[in-house]
């Protein structure tokens, strides 16, 4: 949620930020705080005035007076008027501060100050690209749904039976190596200091209105209808909302946390894309970071990240690319994001597999998150990171793309081994 305590302050400096992602009028808003602080300054007249009459009773009671007394009825007139006034202009006041936590759920984060200007996909930013030598070569190489399905290990014919469209069932060694791939995630990130949680599948509307999937992105998730719940769209939400309206110390900071969990989109919007294979489904695996720092490690904290996730890729020798993605094509949360792109031989391009993201104190505001520094009285929001490491699904098709041999196997990632035991997945 953005400061509107710092837009007050700065509007123009902050619009200007702002309007780096899009269009944005910021005037409706404004003209809200302003009505809101004239009741305020009102309202806090008349109780002023309404203690003023109190006292001005009491001492004339003291003093003798019968409260008959014509002055003592004036004064107890016009403290009946001023109660009829709050009590006027106390709805007025609840009025206003919901449509201005509306409008300020509405409205994006700030991009970071680094993040690079731009106005769509077109101009993020490459930053590197590794194991390009690990890029397979020649021609005829399958998408990893032919080869799935030619393995036996996928099966999406059965699974829109069981469901619909974008669902897939694996089957055999296609269910072993989901399972091992989400094993080598959570061993590698425990080992590089995450602390793994297993959440709640199921989240309330407040949850997911704290990481900001809510109000604006209701129509990507899936709601129980009977009950205030809805399918996780990621480990983020269940794991950032473990500290919801806490404040913590500033000795325990960072906390960093690794989880699997099955993830649930609707990709309202993204039909036409991606509707063969692994790539755009409604449920898939996925193991998150998720990360609780002082804002004064932010930034380091948020490379270190974007290091854990693209460890795994490394460790598969998967081919990948980090983009940092301009302030047109930044997430709605987010201030500053790098993504992580494999590649994927059949289509001759890389494709993202994981987002990193910084969020800095948008999130924390959202769901009431702070820390407080020793000795001091006053409290700070903490900044929140995240990203995937990784989603499992995409992984395991640039694993069948780019391991797939001439004869139609496919050679199992050393890392992967000792998990299946086997080195090649085959039909013979």
């Amino acid at each position: 949620m953005i400061d509107l305590r710092q837009l007050r302050e700065n509007p123009q400096q902050f619009s200007a930020r702002l309007n780096l992602r899009g269009d944005y009028d910021l005037e409706p808003l404004l003209a809200l705080d302003r009505r809101q602080r004239e009741i305020e300054e009102v309202r806090s007249q008349l109780q002023a005035r309404g203690n003023q009459i109190g006292k001005a009773v009491g001492d004339r009671m003291k003093a003798g007076a019968k409260p008959t007394d014509p002055a003592i009825a004036a004064l107890k007139a016009e403290g009946t008027d001023i109660k009829t006034q709050l009590g006027e202009l106390e709805p007025q006041e609840r009025e206003i501060e919901a449509e201005i936590k509306t409008w300020l759920l509405a409205f994006p984060n700030l991009p970071s100050p680094t993040t690079p200007i731009g106005k769509s996909e077109a101009e993020n930013v490459e930053v590197r690209r590794w194991g390009e030598e690990y890029i397979p070569q020649g021609d005829g190489l399958l998408p990893h749904w032919e080869i799935g399905e030619r393995l036996g290990i996928l099966n999406f014919e059965r699974a829109t039976k069981v469901a619909q469209s974008r669902f897939v069932a694996l089957i055999g060694k296609g269910a072993a190596l989901e399972r091992a791939l989400i094993a080598l995630m959570l061993d590698r990130h425990t080992q590089a200091g995450y602390v793994e949680i297993l959440p709640p599948f199921l989240i309330n509307t407040t949850s997911l209105t704290a990481t900001g999937q809510l109000p604006k992105f209701s129509e990507e998730s899936f709601k129980c209808d009977n009950d205030d719940l809805w399918l996780a769209p990621t480990a983020e939400v269940p794991v950032t909302n473990l500290y919801r309206d806490e404040i913590l110390s500033a000795e325990e900071l960072p906390i960093r946390h690794c989880a699997y969990t099955p993830c649930f989109r609707r990709e309202a919007g993204s039909y036409g894309r991606d509707t063969r294979g692994l790539i755009r489904l409604h449920q898939f695996n996925k193991v998150e970071l998720v990360k609780f720092v002082h804002p004064s490690t932010s930034e380091a904290e948020h490379e270190s990240l974007v290091r854990d996730a693209a460890g795994i890729l490394e460790a598969l020798k998967l081919p990948y690319r980090v983009l940092e993605l301009c302030t047109g094509d930044l997430g709605f949360s987010a201030a500053k994001c790098y993504d992580l792109e494999v590649w994927m031989p059949s289509a001759k391009s890389y494709r993202e597999i994981s987002s990193c993201s910084n969020f800095h104190d948008f999130q924390a505001r959202r769901g009431n998150l702070r820390f407080k520094e020793p000795g001091q009285k006053g409290t700070q929001f903490v900044h929140t990171l995240n990203g995937s490491g990784l989603a499992v699904g995409r992984t395991m098709a640039a694993i069948l793309e780019n391991y797939q041999q001439p004869d139609g196997s496919v050679s199992i990632p050393d890392a992967l081994q000792p998990y299946l035991g086997q080195k090649v997945f085959s039909r013979f």
